[in-house]
């Protein structure tokens, strides 16, 4: 499993490594949303992407879009990882194509869960 944190805050992205390492996985990170294009474009195998929503340059919103609207990454599954907790943004986000949303702060658990939702393998209990 390849996982794709897009995320301005260092400390997010490695809290998400730890949760993406305990599943035995392998975490790709970028600060902004150019920068994710460009891992993207280098990167084949990307299983899920981890989207902030407030990042500075290309935020999450704007790079749900182009990876929505994109003929190859449209169909990577992408969970919002946000303090952006307003139910008019969630319910856009999911209408723009978010298979999930989790609101900051989160427990690792939960994170964990979740993950494993977008992947289609249910929760880390049924393991």
């Amino acid at each position: 499993m390849i996982v794709l944190s897009v995320d301005d805050s260092a400390i997010i992205r490695k809290i998400i490594r730890g949760a993406v390492e305990v599943l035995e996985g392998t975490l790709l990170e970028a600060s902004d949303g150019v920068e994710a294009l460009d891992i993207m474009d280098k990167h084949d195998g990307i299983d899920l992407i981890l989207l902030d929503w407030n990042m500075p340059g290309m935020n999450g919103w704007e790079l749900l879009n182009r990876i929505k609207s994109h003929p190859v990454y449209k169909y990577i599954p992408v969970m919002m990882v946000t303090t952006e907790g307003e139910r008019e943004n969630i319910v856009r986000a999911i209408r723009a194509g978010a298979v999930h949303y989790l609101v900051k702060p989160f427990t690792m658990e939960d994170l964990q869960k979740k993950i494993l939702e977008c992947l289609g393998r249910g929760d880390i209990s049924s393991n």
